[in-house]
């Protein structure tokens, strides 16, 4: 794969990662509310904890797009990235009895394949 296919693919990974931070932190009900987490993302507790994550997301993509650009170690962070998808996958499993029908898998195949997209550029990076 040239560098070039690698970088737009890195600024692409990155870039959508951080957008849906900034989706978390202004519509959280609206990101989170049918598939994730029902109607219950619409009270002001799991406000503030998908607020969270959507600022979670911002800063780990947003420092790890910046180690990108710069030519600095970017693996680290990519691996504390794949460690908040599994977090995700593990919360949403074991609090699959109160969320919507579906909703552990499908947090499972959106969040895993974030995490796969998020391994291969880690295999890819230079660092």
């Amino acid at each position: 794969m040239s560098e070039k296919a690698v970088r737009a693919g890195a600024i692409g990974v990155l870039g959508s990662r951080i957008a849906y931070g900034i989706a978390l932190i202004a519509a959280p009900s609206r990101v989170a509310g049918n598939r994730w987490l029902g109607a219950g993302a619409r009270g002001p507790a799991a406000q503030v904890a998908l607020r969270g994550v959507g600022a979670r997301e911002i800063a780990l993509h947003g420092l790890a797009l910046g180690a990108y650009l710069r030519g600095s170690p970017v693996r680290p962070l990519l691996a504390a990235s794949i460690a908040g998808d599994l977090a995700d996958i593990a919360a949403t499993t074991a609090s699959r009895q109160g969320l919507p029908g579906g909703s552990a898998k499908a947090t499972a195949a959106v969040a895993g394949g974030s995490l796969l997209l998020t391994l291969a550029l880690a295999a890819l990076a230079d660092d």
